[in-house]
């Protein structure tokens, strides 16, 4: 993909949530638990302006001391989780990979001063494909994934996604697949019902204020209430796709389009455009 590739339409950014593993692929417990996770993933294709030219992903399960980019033109599916049914080690989600798009994304985070390499051996983790499979579910769009920096710095993820806007114009649709929730301590203990709610409260505030507002709120989200309790220190690596999303829309307006209340937990979803 050139850089003189132009799409009719801007593409939004997405901050999506991936569930629990391979959640949607297997029976769980209450059995209707995901489905409207499920659900909201699978409709949100036909929201887009246009069937995007590439996605690029990036995904709460992949940390690096510098932000990398699979190069590969056929990346390998990574199983990343573990304890699960059988059958979701055969999951298969066989999207080609985008070598040209991974060098622009390492050329434009290298401009906007935030190094970067390609990593051409890095496959796809559960965090791209599981959301994936139900998003764009013949994988015939081109991805590439984008790791988080493993110092989980806000500030810095909002200026790597400021640095990737210019991609959006050319039909690259830029997905952040985290959870706005995830401490593992947490699912399923009713007593983190209005913990989440009012992170989640706040976190939608935070989303659809002005754009200064915006990122500003969001570089300091753990000042937010019950903020380190949604998302104990160093693990925060699910909020962090997230700030990338926020970052890509510059001065586009942010929000929220999916709630749903899984585990005892809230969990919401993220429109910027």
């Amino acid at each position: 993909m050139t850089s003189n590739t132009r799409s009719t339409s801007r593409m939004p950014t997405l901050f999506v949530p991936h569930g629990a593993g391979p959640c949607f692929f297997m029976d769980w417990n209450p059995p209707t638990a995901w489905n409207r996770m499920a659900e909201f993933l699978k409709s949100l294709a036909n929201t887009l302006p246009e069937r995007p030219k590439a996605i690029v992903l990036v995904s709460a399960h992949w940390l690096e001391p510098v932000f990398s980019v699979t190069s590969a033109q056929r990346p390998a599916l990574i199983y990343d989780y573990h304890g699960f049914p059988p059958h979701t080690y055969e999951l298969r989600y066989p999207a080609p990979g985008e070598p040209q798009l991974a060098a622009r994304i390492a050329a434009l985070l290298s401009q906007a001063q935030q190094p970067a390499q390609e990593n051409p051996e890095r496959g796809f983790d559960h965090g791209m494909f599981i959301a994936l499979k139900l998003m764009f579910p013949d994988a015939n769009v081109p991805v590439v994934q984008l790791s988080l920096r493993h110092d989980l710095d806000a500030q810095a993820h909002l200026d790597a996604g400021r640095a990737l806007a210019p991609l959006r114009d050319d039909g690259v649709l830029i997905i952040g697949s985290g959870m706005s929730f995830h401490n593992m301590r947490g699912y399923g203990d009713p007593r983190f019902g209005p913990i989440s709610a009012e992170f989640d409260r706040w976190l939608v505030e935070a989303v659809e204020s002005e754009p200064a507002q915006r990122e500003q709120a969001l570089a300091n989200w753990a000042q937010a209430p019950s903020a380190r309790l949604c998302h104990p220190p160093r693990a925060e690596e699910h909020l962090l796709p997230l700030m990338l999303a926020a970052g890509a829309a510059v001065e586009d307006a942010g929000q929220c389009i999916f709630t749903d209340h899984v585990m005892e937990t809230t969990l919401s979803a993220f429109r910027f455009s």
